[in-house]
C-alpha cells in the first residue's frame, strides 16, 4: 500500500525548510507576514495554512512550492532537501 507521507509521518517534506528560511529573511517575518507576501505573489494562503505547512500537517502542491520558493528567495530544490 502506498503512503503519501514522509518517513517521519508528515504530509510534506518542505515544511521545516520553509520555517528555516522564513526565519532567515532580512526583516523579522512572522507566519502572518509570510502569508501576506504569498498573497501578494498570487497564492491565497493564510497564517494558519503557513503554520500547518511548517509543522508538516498540510500537503503542499507544486504551485505552492514554486511560490514559496520565490517569496523565500530560494530554489524549490532547496526546500526539498533533507
Amino acid at each position: 500500500m502506498y503512503k503519501n507521507r514522509s518517513p517521519e509521518g508528515k504530509n510534506n517534506i518542505c515544511g521545516k525548510k520553509v520555517a528555516e528560511y522564513r526565519k532567515k529573511m532580512p526583516e523579522k517575518t512572522s507566519q502572518k507576514k509570510l502569508a501576506d507576501l504569498l498573497q501578494l505573489a498570487g497564492l491565497d494562503l493564510d497564517k494558519n495554512a503557513v503554520q500547518r505547512i511548517e509543522s508538516g500537517q498540510r500537503f503542499v502542491t507544486d504551485i505552492e512550492l514554486r511560490t514559496l520558493a520565490h517569496v523565500l528567495n530560494v530554489s524549490y530544490e532547496t526546500l526539498l532537501e533533507d
